[in-house]
């Protein structure tokens, strides 16, 4: 017979246990869950974002009706436990109900700390704890005065939330400081002055004396210095207390919590408990991290299995009114210790290093919290940071002798290191999920729950995905380019071009950007922009390219790089084997691959080493080959009529043609294209980009063909008779490309949105139009075809260059 289980409160540590058990042994029990609230398991974490209007309730439930049903799950929501009977093994509703079990799971979280103020017991005075209390705060506008007591992170969050409603918001908070156990005092300050600017008053040092009303309702809220507060709601958000009267009265173990052992059982072995009501080893919780790990603890407990909760250090990564936030360990002053302080007052930037011992033993970050990761497991390893002491406040971007990029540094993280802290994820299990299939943001957080709590990870975990899915990696679709600006690709360029905006300033004043300098999203896309409607006005800049475009050469997942010399239509000599042969024994090349688009790729490359390499094989007579490129990667060729009987045309010195043409361009992303001497196909022209295929009338040319994550097959563009021709249509029809397409979109997606029959007539059938394209092309590879390795020494300085210029680099 199978045993029942009952559990007291469906929070989300409770609501993970039902996670692993029904994931893990979905008939171990027959399940009743309790709740005192009218609704099941929802993401506590985002009811600041239901508050300021980011979220609607629906988008934040963690477990719906369906979900409860598929677990076979009783639900009794909206009833609350009255009594537990531990010599009976039963628990009492509040209606009287009587309910044996046989393994009783106590989930009853915590309850607001409520300051027992005069007046605290008048219609509304709340606390900021459930959907009830956010909706009670929602229904504040304009008209409305509110006054928050509690200057913590909770507090600052129903503060920001209702500013953004339009409310009149005072925030009162009794210490000198703002978050004054996540802070210090200088990124406090920081804080303070952004919530200032949201139009929030803060009033710090203030002690609060009576709760003033009128009819029954909360009217002011009275400072012990004689200042009146006027308000409509007064929130209390000065912390919360484990919620352990119904275990205190069934006589169970409780000091400030419930008392578990390691097995998350109570002073009762049939009986558990997990979450914020939980006391272990002296230590009471708040943060979802070890919730989630004494779920998995108490379900491996309730299926007979040996699992172990340990307390782990801590930190704190939150995201108050817009603001990045990150704290770990002790910062505290104290008799021989050092500080190491990082203030960019511009940016709105603050980092302090606390040193004790040649080790990390604090870290506070303010407004970029890009590196917290790094800085955390440098205090949890105790690494002695001598050697990296110089450099150590940049972040792992800085460390090895020079500045890296810092999709290198996410590259170089050990496979152990903590990306997802709520969960407790790790970079290993992320990639563990790609390569069995998640391919996205939303299939790595189903698959892993990484970035599904608290959210704060998601930009590291895409960073994750990027270098470990290289190309095949895109950005979530957005309607807007990015968080800089509401304007969507189209209408950036619309304006671009209607306006005759010739620079990045240009384009962030005219369009309204809300952010003076752009981010690691937007800046790519602006600068191929301008690079593509105005070649003769506009100058690259390289500092706004992705990491690979940077570096000329291929991240790989440990670091190193990827060196692609370039071999035209996939011929190559003796000699330039013997060049490559001899650069990959002289730097000591781990391995060397032949690829599919007919070249050899020196893999492994340090990055220290990258501009030699490029020296030797640029003085063997071999450049780049761009396989690292939003623009043309390689023309696949078989060998037509030089060697093979069936060929028809000669496609070896066709595809070398076109290559020579198209190299060094650049377009919305990569380009490949392939030449077949004949319809049999070997050079496998129907899946690329752009395809052709020589017949014996000519050459049949085909566009929007795909062989990666999606497979898909050319669309006939035109058959023409010469190579002449074929090259004038290849050159328009690139033109057209980058003169329309959004940018990353590949060729299917642009061919997808505008139609081959819009493309057709542009590009074949209207003769001047395709000549007025070939003659941008030519004008636009006139200044910007070069070799980048022939200019290691230039690049080298770009590439390590002074700290001051590397705003793009710490946003991704």
């Amino acid at each position: 017979m199978t045993e029942k289980l009952i559990i007291i409160g469906a929070g989300m540590a409770s609501g993970r246990v039902l996670e692993h058990l029904t994931d893990e042994a979905p008939d171990a029990y027959d399940i009743t869950l309790f709740n005192a609230e009218p609704r099941g398991n929802y993401n506590r974490i985002m009811l600041s974002p239901v508050l300021s209007g980011e979220k609607a309730y629906d988008e934040i439930v963690t477990h719906d009706d369906a979900w409860y049903a598929d677990a076979r799950v009783t639900c009794r929501f909206g009833e609350r436990i009255a009594q537990i009977n531990r010599t009976a093994k039963t628990v009492t509703t509040e209606n009287g109900d009587v309910l044996a079990y046989d393994k009783l799971l106590i989930g009853t979280g915590s309850n607001p700390f409520m300051i027992p103020l005069p007046g605290h017991d008048l219609q509304g005075v709340i606390a900021y704890r459930d959907l009830e209390d956010t909706q009670d705060m929602i229904a504040m506008g304009p008209d409305n005065k509110v006054v928050v007591i509690g200057g913590g992170l909770l507090g600052l969050e129903a503060a920001a939330g209702m500013a953004a409603r339009g409310a009149d918001v005072t925030v009162v908070h009794i210490m000198g400081h703002l978050m004054e156990r996540q802070l210090d005092e200088a990124a406090a300050y920081l804080l303070r002055k952004a919530l200032v600017d949201k139009g929030i008053t803060v009033r710090c040092s203030a002690n609060s004396k009576e709760i003033l009303g009128r009819d029954g309702h909360v009217r002011a809220l009275l400072l012990d210095d004689g200042t009146e507060l006027p308000c409509d709601l007064l929130v209390m958000a000065v912390g919360i207390r484990p919620n352990t009267a119904l275990a205190q009265d069934a006589g169970l173990a409780v000091g400030r919590g419930i008392h578990v052992d390691d097995q998350m059982i109570t002073s009762d072995p049939d009986v558990l408990a997990v979450g914020e009501c939980i006391e272990h080893d002296g230590a009471i919780f708040g943060l979802v991290a070890p919730l989630y790990d004494q779920a998995k603890v108490a379900a491996q407990t309730l299926l007979g299995a040996s699992g172990r909760f340990v307390q782990k250090e801590l930190s704190t990564k939150l995201k108050v009114t817009g603001c990045d936030l990150f704290s770990a360990g002790d910062f505290a002053d104290a008799e021989g210790r050092e500080d190491i302080v990082f203030r960019d007052p511009a940016r709105g930037v603050y980092r302090r290093l606390v040193i004790e011992n040649n080790t990390v033993i604090g870290a506070v970050m303010y407004g970029d919290t890009a590196d917290s990761n790094w800085f955390f497991g440098l205090i949890r390893d105790k690494t002695d940071i001598s050697e990296m002491r110089e450099t150590l406040i940049f972040g792992p971007a800085f460390q090895g002798g020079s500045p890296q990029d810092p999709l290198a540094a996410v590259a170089a993280l050990p496979r152990d290191a903590e990306i997802c802290g709520c969960n407790g994820i790790c970079k290993g299990q992320i990639e563990d999920a790609i390569a069995a299939g998640a391919a996205d943001l939303g299939a790595v957080r189903a698959t892993t729950k990484a970035s599904g709590s608290c959210g704060t990870c998601t930009g590291l975990v895409e960073q994750v995905l990027a270098v470990t899915l290289g190309d095949d990696f895109v950005m979530p679709a957005a309607a807007s380019v990015c968080g800089c600006t509401d304007m969507t690709h189209e209408d950036v360029r619309r304006m671009i071009k209607s306006q005759r905006l010739t620079s990045m300033p240009a384009v962030w004043q005219e369009c309204g950007w809300k952010t003076s300098c752009g981010c690691h999203i937007c800046r790519p896309a602006l600068n191929f922009y301008l690079l593509a409607d105005w070649p003769l006005e506009y100058r690259d800049d390289p500092q706004s390219r992705f990491i690979n475009e940077r570096k000329h050469a291929n991240i790989q997942k440990d670091g190193t790089f990827s060196v692609v010399p370039r071999m035209w239509g996939g011929i190559t000599t003796p000699d330039e084997l013997r060049a490559i042969a001899d650069a990959a024994d002289k730097y000591a090349v781990p391995t060397v691959k032949v690829t599919g688009g007919q070249r050899i790729d020196l893999l492994g490359v340090r990055g220290e080493d990258l501009p030699d390499i490029w020296a030797d094989l640029n003085a063997a007579g071999m450049v780049s080959g761009h396989a690292y490129s939003k623009g043309l990667r390689t023309v696949k060729t078989c060998v037509g009529t030089d060697h093979c009987r069936f060929g028809t045309q000669d496609s070896t010195g066709l595809g070398i043609k076109l290559e020579k043409t198209l190299w060094g361009s650049w377009t919305p992303h990569k380009l490949k294209l392939a030449v077949s001497g004949c319809p049999r196909n070997c050079a496998e022209a129907t899946c690329k980009d752009i395809g052709v295929v020589c017949v014996d009338s000519g050459y049949q040319i085909s566009i929007g063909g795909a062989a990666g994550m999606d497979v898909r097959e050319t669309t006939l563009l035109c058959q023409v008779a010469t190579e002449e021709e074929t090259i004038d249509v290849v050159k328009a029809v690139t033109q057209l490309y980058r003169e329309k397409a959004k940018y990353l979109d590949r060729i299917y997606k642009w061919m997808n949105k505008v139609g081959i029959d819009w493309i057709i007539s542009r590009v074949f059938e209207d003769a001047a139009e395709r000549a007025a394209l070939v003659e941008r092309f030519e004008v636009s590879q006139s200044i910007y075809r070069k070799d980048p390795w022939a200019e290691h020494a230039t690049e080298r300085a770009e590439t390590y260059r002074p700290v001051a210029d590397l705003s793009l680099e710490a946003a991704e």
